[in-house]
Order: structure tokens, then sequence, then C-alpha cells
């Protein structure tokens, strides 16, 4: 996820999902740090998504903190869009390790 509306600041939140509990915050950052999580996960062709409201949410997460019961649907229909664009689904996660979307 990413937010460029936040005071100015940049900001990306990256999630993991092992498909066997809540995803978990796996990276966080402001400006720079948040341009390398950008960075990284176009590289690797990771789906992104923006939202503003979402990120500054997540944001304040700890790394490896699973997400907060209230975002699971929000967080789930992007999981699936994000699978679906690769030609994977939420499934498919459970069977790797690298779960990123």
């Amino acid at each position: 996820m990413s937010d460029q509306t936040t005071g100015g600041r940049e900001t990306a939140v990256a999630l993991k999902y092992d498909g066997k509990k809540a995803p978990t915050v796996a990276a966080s950052g402001l400006d720079e740090v948040a341009e390398e999580i950008i960075r990284i996960a176009r590289e690797h062709k990771v789906p992104l998504y923006e939202n503003a409201e979402l990120a500054g949410i997540l944001a304040q997460l700890d790394l490896d903190e699973e997400i907060p019961e209230t975002l699971y649907r929000v967080i789930a229909e992007i999981l699936a869009f994000a699978f679906h664009l690769q030609g994977r689904t939420p499934q498919d996660a459970s069977g790797s390790d690298t779960g990123d979307a």
C-alpha cells in the first residue's frame, strides 16, 4: 500500500500473508524508505494498492504485527484482487513462504 498525501510525505506499507493467520506488516516507512519499499515491490512484480487512509492506519502497526480484525474484510478484498492479478488464489499462499501482496 502506498500513500502520497500524508502531510506531503510518502508512506508505504507492505503486508505478508501466509494463508494460515491474519496478514502481518512486513515493511513500513516514510519518504526514502517508502520509495525503497515501492521500488522493491515493483522489482518483484508485487501489485501496489494506493489508499491514503488505509496506509496511514497500517503504518501505525509494528513490524510483524497482525492487521486488526476491523481491517480483515478490506485487506481480504485487496489480497484477493492482488492474487487474481498474479493468476494465483489466496490458497496458493499457504503452500509458499513468499505470500507477499
